[in-house]
């Protein structure tokens, strides 16, 4: 992983294969089928690298032909994908991690404002001890990510790591200024936000992109 002088709670991760997915989402003619699948595979990826560090318990196990150690992770995971579009990457942290368990909160952003209004949040009852995942493909404004966080704090979760696809430096700054005791895991950091707040170059709307909606 690369990190960035600037931006000290940042994680690039940097991989070939992680590049070429990206680039097949950020593509305007990649359809709704190809985009679901790629960011399956992408975010599989994704999960894998930034799970490395779990904690593991040793255990003696049973071979066909000898007892030798083996490991299982000594913590629980929780996914919490950030509604809509935080659900495309559940798929791909579940088919790595099956027993986590999975929470959800609700956001949208007010177009005017750009500020995150929430609708809809619940979580396992075992936040409090769980290392969390928090799962959006993209960090913009980063109102939506740093408010989902407050929320995860306030049921009683603490450990927390934040994973998205494509990040803009505000959302970066943001999520750092409010909560900087979480880090943030990414495929690629850009260049700005434009007036609308979409992150440029981006991948577009990716909820839209993923459900099919306009």
């Amino acid at each position: 992983m690369i990190t960035l002088p600037q931006y000290p709670n940042l994680y690039l991760i940097d991989h070939p294969l992680i590049k070429r997915d990206l680039s097949i989402l950020r593509k305007k003619k990649t359809s709704n089928v190809v985009f679901r699948t790629v960011l399956f595979r992408l975010t599989k990826m994704v999960a894998y690298e930034v799970s490395s560090n779990l904690e593991l318990n040793e255990s003696e196990i049973e071979t066909p032909l000898e007892i030798t150690r083996g490991y299982t992770l000594s913590e629980e995971i929780i996914l919490v994908p950030i509604l809509r579009a935080g659900l495309g990457m559940a798929d791909g942290f579940l088919d790595l991690l099956p027993d986590a368990k999975v929470g959800h909160v609700g956001l949208y952003r007010n177009e005017e404002t750009l500020a995150p209004v929430d609708y809809y949040s619940k979580f396992p009852g075992a936040l409090k001890s769980s290392l969390v995942f928090l799962l959006d493909p993209m960090l913009a404004t980063g109102g939506s990510a740093s408010a989902a966080i407050s929320f995860i704090k306030e049921k009683g979760g603490s450990r927390i790591r934040l994973v998205n696809l494509v990040a803009a430096p505000e959302g970066v700054r943001k999520v750092h200024s409010e909560h900087q005791d979480v880090p943030i895991f990414a495929a690629a950091l850009d260049r700005e936000l434009n007036s609308s707040g979409f992150i440029l170059p981006g991948l577009g709307d990716a909820g839209d992109r993923v459900f099919g909606t306009d």
